[in-house]
């Protein structure tokens, strides 16, 4: 489990080393954990979040991980439209764009999200 951890550290730091966000087009974050994801708005330039929605904040439904993780896309770009942010740069945190992390993507993406 150590290796496995170190990779995506790894992976994580390599990804963060090319993707920064600014306060025009801000850094889409996404964390995901075995029970819940979240995702914050980043400028990098003044190093503060301007964003973040997880889907604790969702109503309580029975729902799979991966429709959590669409709801916490549409609501991160219904959120970022009342901050006038239509750009973002994304940074997946180090994991594969396949399952949740692409399901929140794609979902950002209908509901408004250019990246």
């Amino acid at each position: 489990m150590k290796l496995k951890n170190e990779r995506l550290k790894r992976r994580r730091r390599r990804v963060r080393s090319r993707v920064t966000g600014t306060a025009e087009r801000p850094r889409l974050s996404v964390f995901r954990s075995s029970k819940h994801i979240s995702v914050q708005l980043i400028d990098d330039g003044a190093g503060r979040s301007l964003l973040q929605v997880n889907d604790r904040q969702l109503p309580k439904a029975k729902r799979t991980k991966s429709a959590a993780a669409e709801a916490v896309g549409i609501l991160i770009a219904e959120r970022a439209k009342t901050l006038k942010i239509t750009k973002v740069v994304f940074d997946r945190g180090g994991r594969l764009y396949h399952g949740r992390v692409k399901a929140l993507a794609e979902a950002a993406r209908q509901s408004g999200l250019k990246f």
